[in-house]
C-alpha cells in the first residue's frame, strides 16, 4: 500500500495556492504599529510585496524586519494629511517597484478624545485630517495611478471602526470621521467601479493594539460585557479579513462594510 503523501512536488503546489497576494504589491497606512502592522506581516506572507507607509520611520522599520524576505519589501515615510507628501508616496513607489501598489490599505487613524462640550477645535480638525483626508489623499492617489498605469483591477481596503456606526462618548472627532471613511468609501466605489477597482470599509470593534490600550480598563470591562465573543478582537482577525478584501476571493465584493466586532452592537 502506498503511503499517502503529497511529495515534495505536492507541498510546492499546495504552497503556491495558499499564497492568495503572489506577485501584488500592497501599500498599507499606519504601517508601523497596531493593525497595520499585522496587516503588512499577513500581506507578506500571502506573498505580495509591502510598502510600510508610517509617518514615524523607526516604528515602520521594526515592522519591516519581521516581514517575510521571500518579496521585495520597503519603509516609506509619509504625511497622510499632505497631498505633495502622499503624491510622493506614490511616485516612490512607482520608481522602486516599477509599477504603482494595486492594493491599498488604509489603517493610519488617531485618536485626541474629549466630550463634546470641552473638546477643542484643533483636536476635531487634527483626528478629520488624519482619519478622513488622510484617507481620501491615498484612495485618489493610488487610483489615479492605477488608472493612468492601465491596471485592470485593484483593491482599496479603508479602515472605519463600528464606533463610526453607532457613536462612542467622548469621540465626537473621531466617530465622525469613521463614518466618513464608509461615505467615502462608498462614493468611490461607485466611481471606480468601472475601472476595476474595488473599494471597501472595514469596521473593526474593540481590538486589542495600542489605541485600546489608551482606554481605562474600567471601559473595557464594561464593552466586553457588550460582546458576545466576550473578549478584544486580535488584530490578526482585522488582518485577515484586509487578505479576504485583497484578494481574487472578494472579486464580487465592492462598497461593503466588514464588521469585525465579536457581535458587538449587531
Amino acid at each position: 500500500m502506498r503511503a499517502c503523501s503529497t511529495g515534495s512536488r505536492g507541498a510546492a503546489v499546495m504552497a503556491a495556492v495558499t499564497l492568495r497576494l503572489s506577485s501584488r504589491l500592497a501599500l498599507v497606512t499606519g504601517g508601523g504599529s497596531g493593525i497595520g502592522r499585522v496587516v503588512c506581516q499577513r500581506f507578506a506572507k500571502e506573498g505580495a510585496s509591502v510598502a510600510v507607509v508610517d509617518i514615524d520611520e523607526s516604528a515602520a522599520r521594526e515592522t519591516l524586519q519581521t516581514l517575510s524576505h521571500d518579496q521585495q519589501h520597503s519603509v516609506f515615510v509619509t504625511d497622510v494629511t499632505s497631498s505633495d507628501s502622499v503624491h510622493n508616496l506614490v511616485s516612490g513607489i512607482q520608481t522602486q517597484f516599477s509599477r504603482p501598489p494595486c492594493i491599498a490599505v488604509n489603517c493610519a487613524g488617531i485618536t485626541m478624545d474629549s466630550l463634546l462640550l470641552k473638546m477643542q477645535e484643533e483636536a476635531f480638525d487634527r483626528v478629520l485630517k488624519v482619519n478622513l483626508k488622510g484617507t481620501f489623499l491615498v484612495t485618489q492617489a493610488v487610483a489615479k495611478a492605477l488608472i493612468t498605469s492601465g491596471a485592470k483591477k485593484g483593491s482599496i481596503i479603508n479602515l472605519g471602526s463600528i464606533v463610526g456606526k453607532v457613536g462612542n462618548v467622548g469621540q465626537t472627532n473621531y466617530t465622525a470621521s469613521k463614518a466618513g471613511v464608509v461615505a467615502l468609501t462608498k462614493t468611490s466605489a461607485k466611481e471606480l467601479a468601472r475601472f476595476g477597482i474595488r473599494c471597501n470599509t472595514i469596521l473593526p470593534g474593540f481590538i486589542d493594539t495600542p489605541m485600546a490600550a489608551k482606554v481605562p480598563q474600567k471601559v473595557l470591562d464594561t464593552v466586553l460585557q457588550l460582546v458576545p465573543l466576550g473578549r478584544l478582537g486580535d488584530p490578526s482577525e482585522v488582518a485577515n479579513v484586509c487578505v479576504f478584501l485583497a484578494s481574487d476571493d472578494s472579486s464580487y465584493i465592492t462598497g461593503a462594510s466588514l464588521e469585525v466586532t465579536g457581535g458587538l452592537f449587531m
